[in-house]
């Protein structure tokens, strides 16, 4: 997706970013209105505000609707009759030939196993564990998805598709098999998007299968499962269109700008999929769906144009894992402050005392074009390839055309969500 203007300074990894970005809480502007990206979980909505499009017949004339429904089938059944009574007059004429109506419908469908690494394989196995979380906060409301991560109740989903409800809202999670229970926030991390919920007073949940992201290829099939417009249970399919995509999504009030190392995916994707699982084809959790590339006009919701992002679960597992143990997430943090550099990479505006950045020897004014084998083009870029890695790991760092290369240890500071 587009980066920022090269003039405008991001705050990266635990210091204050100026111009658009912000990782310290300040204000940020939303960068995903229109025509950029857009959180697949339905805006919350206002009361003023127009919902999205339900396949739902009109709600004025409902009684005259269902009569007039009623009376259009015994006509089309008394139409039915009287053609295949004249059918069987006209039959035994010269010429005459049967028709596929005439045919009797096939046996049904033998009652045997999907076949392994098919789409209907995949979703009987994860549909269960797919969670419709309906969230409303003190005046607006909105829908999103979850899954589950413990046979007792725990949830992992996205910050913004719960946020509204964490101050004085309320979060209903649904289940596949139609039980519902309320649900409370364990812990939640605006900067990676993530979010872990605690469904109440239940147990016996079908728990998701956790695969692993990094060894991921573009062009492997893939399925969505998720909520879109409170289509509870709604199963798409794709394929990994890209892999390492620097993307901005999610956000706290559309504030908190994001950005993570996404998964790339056709599989549509669309408001209210939200948290719910991308799959590989073994039924096993690779991603997490959070935002979508979506045009729009009017005041409509956008909707899928082929162009989905998730955040990879590799990331999305160590975060959830600090959630659920303590309540809070730790952020991957390099401890300097970059821009866009106009010829390309991520130019070095501010290193942070006694940071990671210091401790490597990094300087004000260095432009870092590549972090282990990556190639790094803008400041988003830096950002998502820092916070896919673990507070301890260790990364190489190119300078400017490779004439200088150090080596940092990444360090870690805990998300103070506001």
């Amino acid at each position: 997706m587009g980066s920022a203007a090269s003039a405008t300074e991001q705050v990266l990894f635990g210091t204050a970013f100026t111009g658009h970005h912000s990782y310290a809480g300040q204000p940020v502007a939303n960068p995903y209105a229109p025509p950029h990206l857009t959180q697949a979980a339905p805006t919350y909505s206002a009361p003023q505000h127009i919902p999205p499009q339900r396949i739902a017949p009109e709600p004025h004339k409902r009684a005259g609707g269902l009569v007039a429904g009623m009376t259009v089938l015994a006509l089309i059944v008394g139409g039915a009759a009287g053609a295949a009574g004249g059918y069987l007059v006209a039959d035994s004429r010269p010429g005459q030939s049967a028709s596929a109506l005439d045919a009797p419908p096939p046996a049904k469908q033998a009652s045997t196993p999907a076949p392994a690494g098919s789409v209907e394989a995949v979703a009987q196995k994860v549909l269960p564990s797919v969670v419709q979380l309906q969230v409303r906060g003190r005046s607006a409301a909105g829908e999103g998805s979850g899954f589950v991560i413990s046979e007792d109740g725990l949830i992992v989903t996205n910050n913004h598709v719960i946020e509204a409800a964490v101050d004085g809202g309320s979060i209903v999670a649904v289940f596949q098999d139609g039980r519902t229970a309320k649900a409370s926030v364990v812990g939640r991390d605006p900067s990676s998007d993530l979010a872990v919920v605690r469904a109440q007073g239940i147990s016996g949940l079908t728990v998701v299968e956790l695969g692993r992201s990094d060894d991921l290829k573009v062009g492997q099939s893939v399925v969505a499962i998720g909520s879109p417009f409170e289509l509870s249970g709604t199963v798409t399919s794709g394929i990994v269109s890209s892999l390492r995509r620097p993307t901005r999504a999610g956000g706290e009030n559309g504030s908190q700008a994001t950005v993570m190392d996404a998964i790339q995916t056709d599989a549509a994707i669309n408001p209210g999929n939200s948290g719910g699982p991308l799959v590989n084809m073994q039924g096993q959790v690779i991603g997490i769906n959070s935002a979508i590339y979506s045009p729009r006009t009017g005041t409509g919701a956008g909707g899928s144009v082929g162009i989905g992002f998730a955040i990879p679960i590799d990331q999305a597992r160590r975060t959830a894992d600090e959630i659920v143990k303590t309540g809070k997430a730790t952020q991957t943090v390099l401890g300097v402050s970059v821009r866009d550099n106009p010829d390309g990479g991520a130019l070095i505006s501010e290193v942070v005392s006694g940071g990671a950045g210091e401790r490597a020897g990094l300087k004000s004014g260095e432009v870092i074009t590549m972090l282990d084998d990556r190639r790094i083009e803008t400041s988003d870029a830096l950002v998502a390839a820092v916070r896919s890695k673990a507070p301890g790991d260790k990364v190489k760092l190119v300078i400017g055309d490779g004439t200088r290369t150090v080596e940092a240890t990444l360090a870690g500071q805990p998300v103070e969500p506001k």
